[in-house]
């Protein structure tokens, strides 16, 4: 009998999968405790229908992050902080700041747990600095640090 999964089943399969089982693990176990439906024209037209729709999102979530990765890219973030008579800042700039100078700036959304920061930046000036948006996005944008007065 072929049903639709509810939840994740060990040795069958995880939620939302059609699996085919035996009637009787089906009728008596299965159905009953609401682990699973069974795969009737309704619940496989859902099925189908569900899986179109996180194709769909997946799709679109992907071109947003293109999107964003060519606006950023080659660009100049500014990021002003305060440092002593030596120029070491006091502290260090973060993801966190470098996202919201991004959107002060070019009014873009990049998650601070998206940049990658190959060292922490403790002193003024240019460092080139990497955007993993998407699986297989990546951008590079420049981020300068100035002095705050």
């Amino acid at each position: 009998m072929k049903v639709i999964l509810k939840s994740d089943l060990k040795g069958s399969g995880k939620a939302g999968d059609l699996v085919n089982v035996s009637d009787g693990y089906a009728k008596n176990y299965l159905i009953p405790r609401g682990l699973a439906k069974e795969a009737d024209s309704n619940a496989l037209n859902e099925l189908r229908n569900r899986e179109q729709s996180e194709k769909h999102h997946a799709e679109v979530e992907k071109q947003m992050a293109q999107d964003t990765a060519n606006a950023i890219s080659d660009k100049t973030v500014k990021v002003f902080a305060k440092a002593g008579s030596n120029g070491k800042l006091f502290g260090s700039i973060t993801s966190k700041e470098i996202s919201q100078a991004i959107k002060e700036q070019y009014n873009l959304d990049i998650e601070k747990r998206k940049i990658i920061l190959q060292d922490d930046i403790k002193s003024y000036g240019a460092v080139q600095v990497e955007a993993k948006l998407h699986s297989g996005i990546t951008s590079k944008f420049f981020v300068v640090v100035g002095a705050k007065e």
